[in-house]
């Protein structure tokens, strides 16, 4: 199993490219299933989870094509199996976002309850709330989500809660439906807005994306069409972090600032100079950090996959600061692993105070899911002496090429079997 070996202590300093969103990327890979006719995208990271994703759908009978670059070609035509088995999605909770495209277009469709990261509960029941009230009949048993529905119908949802996945699947569910659906309390999500645009370019009528109430004019077919997929937010916003932490000073160009408003916020609160552009963002660090309290909520509120980010530049800034998560129950297991290098980190339920230190110092830790790998590498590129970083395939889940690209930076960083 991979390891990541980082000797810290050296700022970060020069330009990189931000890669494709991962939570962009998979729902629209899903979105292919929509329609019999081929999708080109572009900017498709190369993660495990899309590699994953990708023998997903292969499964099913699509046929996927290689471009090169982050190109990716999709033909669904001999779509054949909607049947997403256990073995394949044990460790992806994305799995989830083909069980509407299959109902929609398929009118049958039987997807594993998923997996994911280790961080809490997070059910699936808006989904089938949703679908069950656009008229599919839903069994849940023996692990399985079984679905059918002749052809799905428009209706009124209203979700109990803000859930991103659940606004994905039942607005993918809603494009083939006969009628029109309203989606409220819907997702803010700029992933959402990026599936909405895919959608609306292959032939969908979808309306009200990135506010809390998405309208769907259901239509026969979906065409094909070309779709350049967003830039990552929370990649973008980790870069941004390490640079904070070791005193760096960095350009990330392929990136979307307007995306980062409210971490942007707290990066200058933290007294690092910020200077956006229309496709790239510049961070400059001031010599020590000013510790700052965030408080996770749904967009376009502080995120809570950037709350682990920044309890590890809290941890080597000056003052204290309260990281408050309000989205997952189960989000601060890499707080015991950052007071194996030294953090001083005190949990209370939901909420951890963190002290700032003078120094951390290098040690062997684990990460225990994917953006907990990030916070630890932030750390390991501060800590005196050299950090091991373990079971690194959290982090392959959402980076793509990280150790790569912080070399590119002059970080002194290696992969290590």
């Amino acid at each position: 199993m991979d390891k990541l070996l980082i000797h810290g202590g050296l700022p970060l300093n020069g330009e990189i490219a931000v890669s494709g969103a991962k939570n962009a990327a998979l729902p629209i890979l899903c979105a292919g299933l929509l329609s019999a006719e081929p999708l080109r995208l572009k900017n498709v990271p190369a993660l495990n989870d899309i590699s994953t994703m990708r023998r997903l759908l292969q499964q099913m009978g699509v046929s996927v094509f290689d471009e090169g670059d982050g190109g990716m070609l999709l033909d669904s035509a001999g779509l054949n199996n909607p049947l997403a088995p256990y073995d394949m999605v044990k460790t992806m909770r994305a799995s989830i976002l083909v069980l509407g495209p299959l109902v929609a277009r398929f009118g049958e469709a039987r997807v594993s309850l998923p997996g994911g990261c280790a961080i809490g509960a997070r059910p699936i029941d808006q989904h089938i709330k949703g679908l069950r009230a656009m008229g599919a009949e839903i069994s849940v048993e023996q692990g399985y989500v079984h679905a059918r529905a002749k052809r799905l119908h428009g209706t009124r949802i209203v979700t109990d809660i803000v859930t991103v996945t659940g606004t994905e699947n039942l607005m993918m569910a809603a494009v083939l439906a006969e009628g029109e659906t309203i989606i409220e309390n819907a997702a803010r999500e700029p992933e959402v807005v990026d599936l909405a645009d895919c959608l609306n370019a292959m032939g969908a009528r979808v309306s009200g994306a990135g506010s809390g109430c998405v309208v769907v004019r259901g239509v026969e077919r979906l065409h094909g069409a070309a779709h350049a997929v967003m830039p990552d937010r929370i990649e973008t916003g980790t870069y941004l972090c390490a640079a904070a932490a070791t005193g760096g000073n960095i350009r990330l160009t392929r990136a979307r600032p307007s995306n980062l408003d409210a971490v942007i916020a707290k990066l200058v609160e933290a007294g690092c100079e910020i200077t956006r552009e229309a496709d790239a963002i510049r961070l400059e660090a001031p010599r020590r950090l000013k510790a700052v309290s965030v408080r996770t909520e749904p967009y376009p509120a502080f995120p809570t996959d950037m709350q682990a980010q920044f309890m590890a530049i809290n941890c080597v800034a000056e003052g204290a600061a309260a990281v408050r998560e309000t989205v997952f129950e189960n989000r601060f297991m890499h707080a015991v692993e950052l007071t194996r290098l030294g953090a001083d980190i005190k949990i209370d339920s939901n909420v951890a105070l963190v002290t700032g230190v003078p120094r951390l110092e290098g040690a062997t830790v684990m990460a225990t899911d994917l953006r907990a790998s990030a916070s630890l590498v932030i750390a390991g590129l501060v800590a005196q002496g050299e950090t091991r970083i373990e079971r690194i395939y959290h982090l392959d889940r959402g980076y793509e090429r990280m150790e790569t690209k912080l070399a590119c930076l002059g970080a002194n960083v290696r992969r290590a079997a």
